[in-house]
């Protein structure tokens, strides 16, 4: 007599993922840590060799335990870091297809600025509560790499008066909060294989403080587009010139898009060089983009961002931060 045909064992099933696993597996890193008194943007280059990729995927894989060994010596002390991988070397380091959006920074040539491209392969954007952390997360970082990378950029941020950039206006006011935060900055089920990632843009921008200082409040508003003193939003031009804080909003049928802004300044007095570092974190990186065109080009042509004739870019690279989990197992 013919037996039925046996059922399956449940090892042999794939058991649904559950909840709890899906929330660890997405899990995204520091991107809504606070601003602290205190950051770093590392930017490294990647060299090409086999034994290189090895060395910085394994050191990459082993970021959130080099994170754990010095914020226990933190004393409390806020101490957060993001890792970001650049589309060059994304294939090589992890060995999967690109995100969906992630491509090299793509220059914006306006009439009179640029938003220029520059190298980078990881960004190390490092938050706390005061600069030993850093040095301290940044010696042992690089000697963990040896020689497997190089030092594009090195950048000491710090929390200025008030929250102000070096131009003396508050920065950031924007910024999503709430459940809006992860809304507009953490990739979802758009891009289920890269869910908890973000986008990453950073610049460089060097100030002309001479040149902006000598003008007047009136006229620093209407470029800002807020008042200086107590940071109240000025109503927005119905037509022609458009304030930085106008063209950095970005609007379609879905309605306003944001991104999370955790720019620094920075500053070597003795050379002259006061800048802003700008990073930004999106969950679609054509956010971003639009925002830089709009910036560079004008809405309408050429009424380019009346900021940048008093603040330069002079670096351009985006990233991808992959969900913690994701960049753990690099290290496996």
């Amino acid at each position: 007599m013919s037996q039925p045909p046996s059922s399956p064992s449940p090892a042999s099933q794939s058991a649904p993922v559950s909840a709890d696993q899906r929330a660890l597996d997405t899990e995204p890193q520091y991107i809504d840590a606070p601003l602290t008194a205190a950051a770093a943007f590392l930017v490294l280059a990647v060299k090409d060799d086999d034994a290189s990729i090895a060395a910085v995927r394994s050191v990459t894989g082993s970021t959130d335990d080099l994170i754990k060994d010095v914020k226990i010596r933190a004393n409390g002390g806020a101490f957060t870091c993001n890792v970001g991988i650049s589309h060059r070397v994304w294939s090589a380091l992890t060995g999967k297809p690109a995100p969906k959006e992630l491509a090299p920074f793509k220059e914006v040539r306006g009439a009179a600025h640029v938003a220029v491209s520059t190298p980078g392969d990881l960004l190390y954007h490092i938050r706390a509560a005061s600069t030993d952390l850093i040095v301290e997360f940044e010696k042992i970082l690089l000697e963990a790499f040896g020689d497997a990378v190089t030092v594009i950029d090195d950048v000491a941020g710090f929390r200025y008066f008030n929250g102000r950039d070096l131009l003396e206006f508050v920065d950031g006011t924007a910024n999503p909060d709430g459940l809006d935060l992860p809304a507009a900055t953490i990739v979802g089920d758009e891009d289920p294989d890269y869910a908890g990632g973000s986008y990453v843009v950073i610049q460089k921008y060097l100030h002309n403080l001479a040149g902006w200082r000598g003008q007047s409040v009136e006229t620093q508003e209407a470029i800002i587009g807020r008042t200086k003193f107590d940071n109240v939003e000025l109503p927005d031009a119905a037509q022609g010139q458009k304030s930085h804080k106008t063209l950095c909003t970005i609007q379609d049928a879905e309605g306003e898009h944001d991104i999370l802004r955790d720019n620094m300044p920075f500053a070597t007095p003795g050379r002259g060089e006061y800048g802003t570092y700008f990073i930004g974190y999106s969950r679609h990186l054509w956010v971003i983009e639009k925002m830089l065109e709009r910036m560079f080009i004008g809405d309408p042509p050429p009424l380019h961002d009346r900021i940048l004739d008093f603040s330069k870019a002079v670096t351009g690279v985006t990233f991808f931060a992959p969900a913690r989990k994701f960049l753990s197992n690099l290290g496996d």
